[in-house]
């Protein structure tokens, strides 16, 4: 009985916090799925080659609202590098992307209120910028090899072609309820389901006393959020926790910023991508401008004091309990909807290799260790599209596997090519 009632505690103040996020959730999905129709981050790589200062400052601008993962941002980053952005630029937008998006900047506003809200972009700018223009400033650039980027926002097609008004509602939609939310749902729902653990289950006396103030608490939050894989949204609950129990804002900011900028998975390619050294002066520079950037809110935290509505955002403040409730339903019912259809769409595709259609048939098959998420799959799945006598392509996110089928001659060099310039490295057999 004592399990039962805990386990229904944790329940609770989870399903609590995703009420107080889920609204503003759903309405920075949207909004992430009109960027998605309308700006295109392939796009916009002429714009950070040249200028050593002005790249960066672009880069970070372009990275604040777009909704990319801390992984999904990787072979985003690594397609602008090789269509010509600077290592720079590329460092400013790998640090402003992940720790921020549209999605998150409305879910920090739920739960920690305006001030934070606000300061959590100022902060993504500034540690974006300061990374970007130490690389500039430090290391010499070597000449990048382009590569050609897709035409389309939509279909990875390089050909000219036309979309109407109607397909792009249905992309937008897709993209911001299917695609999106797969990618980032789990880890949502984990990071609640946290914050619903220390809001449940620790006593407040503890986290003041281990992570209520001073350098010490940034300290901790920066080794523990550097290394581990954390997103942007999926934190938040998790600070939001930790901070209605004692835990200082500036703690929390470092947390916020360190966690989704870096993981080892980022590190190890990034490594391979831009050389160790850049590598090395991203980690100095995510870990100097956290630290400080948190020391300058608990300043500012201070100063607000006084104005507790400015500071958190109390759930009177916010929106009707029967809204926060019906948006989370909603949230729940896409994110399990997008779990029961990928599961379905595997099931399907393992059945149809088998089918007399595929019969005849010459494959490839290539294991990619660096895919994470849905998103890596959308990203790799477009580039294999564009190879010419291909007939499928089954990619398996648990396994790591690239299957491709061809009709005619197989083409192996073409394929690896393909998935090396969505930014993944292919295994070597």
């Amino acid at each position: 009985m004592v399990i039962l009632g805990v386990l229904q505690g944790i329940l609770l103040e989870s399903f609590r916090l995703l009420g107080r996020m889920s609204p503003y959730l759903l309405f920075g999905f949207f909004f992430a799925g009109i960027l998605r129709v309308f700006f295109s981050p392939e796009k916009v790589a002429r714009h950070l080659g040249e200028g050593r200062v002005s790249s960066v400052i672009k880069a970070a601008i372009l990275g604040i609202p777009l909704p990319l993962c801390s992984c999904g941002v990787i072979p985003t980053a690594i397609s602008l590098r090789r269509q010509g952005a600077n290592k720079g630029a590329t460092l400013s937008f790998l640090i402003s992307t992940p720790t921020t998006g549209v999605d998150s900047i409305l879910a920090t506003y739920s739960l920690l209120g305006p001030l934070f809200a606000i300061y959590r972009v100022v902060a993504s700018f500034l540690a974006g910028v300061f990374s970007g223009l130490l690389e500039n400033l430090s290391l010499e650039e070597s000449p990048q090899p382009l590569v050609a980027a897709s035409s389309c926002n939509l279909c990875d097609l390089n050909e000219p072609h036309f979309h109407n008004v109607l397909d792009k509602i249905k992309f937008m939609f897709y993209y911001a309820f299917v695609e999106l939310l797969e990618g980032i749902g789990k880890w949502l729902l984990l990071g609640i389901l946290i914050g619903g653990v220390i809001t449940y289950l620790i006593p407040q006396e503890f986290i003041e006393n281990y992570l209520g103030s001073g350098w010490q608490a940034m300290i901790v939050m920066l080794v523990v959020g550097i290394p581990i894989y954390v997103c942007a949204t999926g934190s938040i609950p998790i600070v939001a926790a930790l901070m209605f129990k004692g835990m200082s804002p500036g703690a929390g900011m470092v947390f916020l910023l360190a966690g989704p900028a870096t993981n080892a998975v980022t590190i190890t390619v990034l490594a391979k991508e831009l050389g160790k050294k850049a590598v090395a002066l991203y980690l100095i520079s995510i870990s100097i401008t956290s630290i400080l950037l948190g020391m300058l809110l608990n300043l500012i935290w201070e100063i607000f004091a006084f104005q507790k509505s400015f500071l958190i955002a109390m759930p009177k403040e916010i929106l009707p309990r029967w809204m926060e409730i019906g948006s989370a339903l909603v949230l729940l019912g896409l994110i399990a909807s997008g779990f029961v259809k990928g599961r379905l769409w595997l099931v399907k595709k393992r059945e149809a290799t088998n089918t007399e259609e595929l019969k005849g048939s010459k494959e490839v098959v290539l294991e990619v260790p660096d895919m994470t998420c849905q998103h890596c799959v959308s990203l790799i799945k477009g580039a294999l599209n564009r190879i010419k006598g291909m007939k499928q392509a089954e990619i398996t996110l648990k396994d790591k596997i690239v299957k491709v089928l061809f009709e005619g001659r197989v083409d192996r060099e073409g394929v690896v090519k393909a998935i090396n310039s969505a930014g993944y490295e292919v295994k070597d057999n």
